[in-house]
């Protein structure tokens, strides 16, 4: 191989190396994570069902209010998004993930999106049919009173 060969190779190596980097940054770079009062505003004017303080103690205790937060921790392999943390087991469609189950209808991957009307949207249904206690981290954290989450809020 002639080196100007070798020297076009490597620049096309640097160039993609360099490409994919910038990608990582700006994929971390998007990652919303709400300020306390922003996520009780945003979740208050998309018309959140129930206790708007119960919402934004599980977005805290779930995700602390990060919409790309992942946990892939569950005991039985599945693994849960976004900012209320919603679970590929029954909610949405995971393609690395057997299960039939989407009551969401929704890709997971839509799930981590800095628009959490899909989250929104979802959480609402779970809720609808499991009520807040679907949640092991509002059971945990947020059963009571949760007034404090949205003090100060003007919500």
């Amino acid at each position: 191989m002639a080196q100007q060969d070798i020297d076009q190779t490597n620049s096309s190596s640097d160039i993609n190396m360099r490409a994919v980097v910038l990608l990582l940054l700006v994929t971390v770079a998007s990652a919303k994570v709400f300020e306390r009062c922003e996520l009780a505003r945003k979740l208050k004017s998309a018309g959140m069902g129930g206790s708007l303080s119960d919402w934004v103690c599980l977005a805290k205790w779930e995700s602390d209010y990060n919409t790309q937060a992942i946990n892939r921790h569950n005991t039985d392999g599945s693994t849960d998004y976004g900012i209320f943390q919603i679970n590929n087991n029954y909610w949405c469609k995971d393609p690395n993930f057997k299960s039939k189950a989407n009551g969401c209808g929704i890709s997971c991957s839509a799930l981590l999106s800095d628009n959490i009307q899909p989250s929104i949207s979802c959480a609402k249904r779970i809720a609808s049919e499991q009520g807040m206690s679907a949640w092991v981290a509002w059971v945990k954290h947020c059963q009571g009173d949760t007034r404090s989450y949205i003090a100060g809020c003007g919500v």
